[in-house]
């Protein structure tokens, strides 16, 4: 009979020993990232934040979207839960851009590396099949309990679409252009930044999404360890068996989650054809 777990957690158990204080250090630059974007957050007064992103969404999705932003969001002062929304915000982001920054780099290289790609690939799958709260676990002891745990385990659950998405986009870029723009003379440098990305970053953008939509997700379940927002309000009203604040602190999570889906969603609005014009336009020119 076969323990896995049991090698699973002697190697966890000598990362902790041997490397306490390296994990240190990524708590308390967390944490201090994390409590930065709170402060900046809650330091702006939420008329004022309320108003910025229904002006965002009204330029970048419409006026009906624009009108649900400005009334979910008073709605979400109103029902008091503000200050642990602009702390699930700051999770979210903090834990998004982290999962981008590992994220797109590894999608671009499994599509320009088929080895990678064949290596990739059950990474992912693994990673998005585990039950989100078996995250919890090595979060908890690397980082202990509080908002960095919470974070860690969200970026390990949110990144695998982001990864996935840019690898499908580098790989859907036409061969055609490609092949024009090695015929001028350009580098692959100069053929990744100026015609592979452009032309992905649709289907790039909705990888964000993705990621955006499960870091919500995870955040919540994140509540469980401490690590603040309206996770732990939704695990409160649980545990007390409130009904009342069980529904207001959900609800408050889905009207995050809608306003964060259509904005973002609304940035890969712009088609493919168009940036393919630009592409091919550009290249033309310096014929």
């Amino acid at each position: 009979m076969i323990d896995i777990g049991k090698y699973i957690e002697d190697a966890v158990n000598w990362l902790t020993d041997n490397f306490a204080g390296f994990f240190d250090f990524i708590k308390n630059t967390g944490n201090g990232l994390i409590e930065g974007f709170e402060w900046l957050l809650l330091g702006i007064p939420f008329y004022v934040l309320i108003a910025l992103f229904g002006i965002l969404a009204y330029f970048k999705v419409g006026r009906g979207p624009a009108i649900f932003t400005v009334i979910g969001l008073t709605l979400i002062y109103l029902l008091g839960f503000w200050v642990e929304t602009m702390e699930t915000l700051a999770l979210i982001f903090v834990s998004t851009l982290v999962a981008l920054i590992i994220a797109v780099p590894l999608g671009i290289w499994a599509a320009k590396k088929e080895n990678v790609n064949k290596v990739v690939r059950p990474i992912l799958d693994f990673m998005q099949t585990m039950p989100a709260f078996v995250y919890l676990i090595p979060a908890v002891l690397f980082f202990s309990i509080g908002k960095l745990p919470g974070a860690f385990a969200t970026v390990i659950f949110a990144m695998p679409p982001a990864v996935r998405l840019t690898t499908l986009g580098i790989q859907q870029t036409p061969g055609d252009v490609v092949e024009a723009a090695r015929a001028f003379g350009a580098t692959n440098r100069q053929i990744l930044f100026k015609v592979e990305l452009p032309l992905a970053t649709k289907t790039i953008f909705a990888g964000v999404n993705q990621t955006i939509m499960m870091a919500l997700s995870m955040v919540v379940i994140a509540g469980m360890i401490a690590a603040g927002g309206l996770g732990e309000k939704v695990l409160e009203g649980i545990n007390n068996l409130d009904i009342g604040l069980g529904f207001e602190s959900g609800f408050a999570v889905v009207i995050l989650a809608i306003i964060l889906d259509r904005i973002t969603q609304a940035f890969s609005e712009k088609g493919n054809n168009e940036r393919l014009d630009k592409v091919k336009s550009m290249f033309s020119n310096n014929k």
